[in-house]
């Protein structure tokens, strides 16, 4: 289940947008970021705010948009569900297990068993309190590409580089 939106988001080129740590392209705990589709060509950003899916899960919506100046495109880099508290300006790491929270809901990116009603693949959502609060279908695993040179020291996730 987790794999097929891991693939999903293998897509995905993520770039950060503020709050990083001495070498600035670095992403960190606590950033700011932008998702965008690489296959694409960067041309969709994913978007949430306060819709509810009308059918599935009935979760907080969660699409692709082009527009890139929008707020409800931010989404925050938080420690993985029932792990310790990820201070901010630690770096990632290619392997790190992170949530993604949406800045404007404060909702989680979320997968589970559900299948979406477009694609009929696992659908991703918004989920958990509003407050970051959510569970394991939260957690999402920083897969960095092999070979290139975006990754520092011992594969740090260096901003706008697809992971």
């Amino acid at each position: 289940m987790k794999q097929t939106a891991l693939s999903f988001l293998s897509a995905i080129l993520l770039s950060a947008a503020a709050s990083y740590a001495s070498d600035e392209k670095l992403v960190t705990c606590s950033s700011a970021i932008k998702l965008t589709h690489i296959e694409s060509g960067s041309k969709y950003y994913l978007l949430s705010d306060d819709r509810q899916l009308q059918s599935g899960s009935g979760q907080q919506l969660v699409t692709a948009v082009e527009n890139n100046r929008t707020p409800d495109g931010l989404w925050q880099i938080r420690e993985a569900h029932d792990s310790p508290v990820c201070d901010a300006g630690t770096p990632i790491r290619c392997g790190d297990v992170i949530r993604l929270m949406h800045v404007g809901t404060g909702r989680n990116l979320h997968t589970h068993g559900i299948k979406s009603p477009l694609s009929n693949q696992h659908e991703v959502t918004g989920f958990g309190s509003g407050q970051g609060e959510g569970d394991s279908g939260d957690n999402w695993t920083v897969v960095c590409e092999s070979g290139g040179d975006f990754c520092k020291g011992e594969r740090d996730w260096v901003r706008d580089q697809p992971v």
